[in-house]
């Protein structure tokens, strides 16, 4: 199977989908570059929703989450953005750690791993027999 690449530049691939699975890059901010974290956390994850669209998928179908955090104090503040994302239910699983990051005022890293799955199609319409006229089944049982 071939790979299909989503955003390809000279360094590397916004993501890259391969055997019924996306893997995105890590995203970082960009319109909330130098913000508080919730408002990165925010901006990642409208980045991710396109780049899972833009694959044929969505966040209910994310399998691994890593995360990455220039200070884990802001653990609780990334979290309360990540948890109205989030579909209960349909969480993934996930790693948050403490690292330094490419550049300041970069506070936020998110990489995600997702399934594409295959909606079913509508399955086709079952076509009944044709039912007897009134007049047609009362000759029928004399």
């Amino acid at each position: 199977m071939a790979l299909k690449r989503i955003g390809a530049g000279k360094r590397m691939s916004a993501a890259v989908i391969h055997n019924g699975m996306v893997y995105l890059a890590g995203f970082t901010p960009e319109k909330a570059l130098g913000k508080s974290v919730a408002e990165q956390t925010k901006d990642i994850l409208t980045q991710i929703d396109a780049t899972l669209k833009q694959a044929g998928t969505d966040k209910t179908h994310i399998v691994k989450a890593n995360i990455w955090l220039t200070d884990i104090k802001t653990w609780a503040e990334m979290n309360t953005v990540w948890d109205t994302w989030v579909v209960t239910g349909q969480t993934p699983a996930r790693a948050t750690v403490e690292s330094k990051l490419a550049a300041p005022g970069i506070d936020v890293e998110i990489m995600v791993e997702a399934a594409i799955v295959k909606r079913a199609s509508k399955p086709s319409s079952v076509k009944r027999p044709a039912k007897k006229s009134a007049k047609k089944a009362k000759k029928g049982r004399r």
